[in-house]
């Protein structure tokens, strides 16, 4: 094996590590969300984008780039979401084309509640990942972007 080679060998290995942590991660997510407060990821990570507007809104396509969703995808969610009215749409006043999302009492209100729920499952698995030597590395890389890591 030549020094490309090892190179690109050594970028499917961090892949494979990642996508390991990843499966990992999202599993221990969607079944304490799920059983917690009754979200899924996906739902939670909307909940979320939203909840740092500081009571603005946003875009359906920033929410869809938020959520790594597809345009049909995240329209799908967030009708979900607004018939169990954890958010709302909003007309754009500037362009009648243009759709805003924003939470509601309720949608805040359950994002609250599953905030804690969410960063515990998060800290667990990161630190059961981080005693097992294949994922070690990954997970403490993840741990380095913790605001209390800094």
């Amino acid at each position: 094996m030549g020094i490309a080679d090892d190179a690109v060998e050594v970028r499917a290995q961090g892949w494979r590590t990642l996508a390991a942590l990843h499966g990992l991660i999202e599993a221990e997510l969607e079944r304490a969300l799920a059983a917690s407060v009754g979200l899924s990821v996906v739902e939670y990570t909307v909940l979320d984008a939203l909840s740092r507007q500081d009571g603005w809104h946003m875009r359906m396509q920033q929410l869809a780039r938020a959520a790594a969703l597809s345009a049909s995808a995240t329209t799908r969610l967030v009708t979900r979401l607004e018939e169990r009215a954890l958010l709302t749409r909003v007309l754009c006043a500037d362009d009648r084309r243009g759709i805003y999302t924003e939470l509601t009492a309720a949608g805040r209100a359950l994002y609250e509640r599953a905030r804690p729920i969410h960063d515990d499952a998060l800290e667990r698995v990161l630190s059961s990942a981080a005693e097992r030597p294949e994922l070690a590395p990954m997970a403490e890389a993840l741990h380095a972007f913790s605001p209390t890591a800094v």
